[in-house]
């Protein structure tokens, strides 16, 4: 289907699909720099990535669970349908429980791996549990995303195509 940038709903799915790739980047990126620098100090550029991650992380969030709320494909689906319906069927169940479910635990992951910055613990061990954090919340975000390759949730490598 064609994307209607000028309709809401198109925009924020468009935008919501869009930053995913944001948030994969910055997590990899975060990811590779704690590695690499375990024995370095925690200096301030590993303290902004970590924020511009949560941030996107979070606005996405916010976009997602406005589609959810009153979207087609989460709780409107489950008002019509009723849980029992929607948790038999793959397809509903994903996009009513297993995507936003998914999506929150990274998110939470996110934003712990983040507030890691912020204790009083040696540079090594910030490095070394943001990372752990940030893996943990990558696998999840891989596992519970609509890759085109996924039959009946799968949605386009980049938005509007």
């Amino acid at each position: 289907t064609e994307f209607d940038f000028l309709d809401l709903d198109d925009f924020l799915l468009f935008l919501h699909s869009a930053l995913r790739w944001v948030i994969l980047i910055f997590l990899l990126v975060n990811i590779y720099r704690n590695i690499a620098r375990t024995n370095k100090p925690f200096n301030k550029r590993d303290e902004r990535l970590g924020l511009f991650l949560m941030i996107t992380a979070h606005i996405t969030l916010l976009i997602g669970l406005y589609q959810w709320f009153f979207g087609e494909l989460g709780f409107q689906m489950i008002k019509k349908a009723g849980m029992a319906a929607v948790m038999k069927d793959d397809v509903a169940r994903f996009w009513a429980i297993e995507h936003i479910t998914g999506m929150i635990v990274a998110i939470i992951l996110i934003t712990i791996g983040r507030g890691v910055s912020k204790k009083t613990y040696v540079d090594s061990k910030k490095h070394k549990r943001s990372a752990l954090l940030y893996i943990i919340a990558l696998l999840i975000i891989l596992a519970t995303v609509p890759w085109p390759f996924r039959e009946g949730i799968g949605r386009p490598w980049f938005p509007g195509t």
